[in-house]
């Protein structure tokens, strides 16, 4: 369950390319958000049709931790 103390709201996502290694855990949990680009590296396509807690456990996926959320105050809430 998303709980980034309770009240933050995500506002960023970002993919760190360097650190992607084309896993692809986000884009099996969150295909609205991520795909994979033709180098094989996660991309944020669109966030607003994805829920919030689903974005979380797409970032909290990621092996590597590739997947930075910030919360719209521009808290980083993970990783």
């Amino acid at each position: 369950m998303f709980m980034a103390s309770d009240t933050s709201k995500i506002g960023k996502v970002k993919v760190v390319r360097d650190l992607c290694i084309g896993a692809a855990s986000c884009v099996a949990i969150a295909p609205d958000a991520f795909e994979l680009d033709d180098q094989n590296i996660a991309v944020v396509k669109e966030l607003k049709t994805t829920d919030q807690e689903t974005l979380m456990l797409a970032a909290k996926s990621c092996p590597t931790k590739a997947i930075i959320v910030e919360s719209e105050e521009g808290k980083q809430l993970f990783p």
